[in-house]
């Protein structure tokens, strides 16, 4: 779009409640009993419904949140996904360990940055499927950290 039609049309969108929210991130797996047992641990998660051999749809204990659905696939999963999970911790060591504990693995070849030129406040695991996710330092004294859903208004 040209001129300012484009951004008079978003800020008419941000005045109105969002009518979208994110319901459930669809993650594939190659055996969906082991990718439930890793995130369902991993993130306090539970099954909403029975499993399926080929799907499962885990959802927060607390009901806060998004649901997390695993579908069975079969394509592996891309070295540099285009989209992947940031999972915020106030204790990142305490939690990349404990990952690692179930069963994620390091991506140890990541192109971190220069830690003599910037602080990195994130660690690239893989689960047991090879999927991508980040463990982000959100501690309040983190550099830039505190995870952002703490300044929403609505909590």
């Amino acid at each position: 779009m040209e001129g300012t039609a484009m951004g008079e049309t978003m800020n008419a969108h941000h005045e109105a409640a969002p009518a979208l929210r994110i319901g459930s991130v669809v993650v594939n797996v190659s055996d969906v009993p082991v990718a439930m047992a890793f995130w369902s641990e991993a993130l306090g998660y539970r099954p909403r419904y029975e499993p399926e051999p080929d799907w499962v749809i885990l959802e927060p204990r607390d009901g806060r949140g998004p649901n997390l659905s695993l579908n069975l696939g079969e394509t592996r999963p891309a070295e540099f996904p285009h989209i992947h999970l940031d999972l915020y911790a106030d204790d990142q060591t305490a939690e990349v360990d404990r990952l690692l504990g179930l069963g994620a693995r390091r991506v140890e070849d990541w192109p971190y940055p220069d830690p003599d030129e910037e602080d990195c406040d994130y660690v690239v695991l893989e689960d047991p499927d090879g999927n991508r996710f980040c463990v982000i330092d959100a501690s309040p004294d983190a550099e830039g950290g505190d995870d952002p859903a703490n300044d929403r208004e609505d909590r």
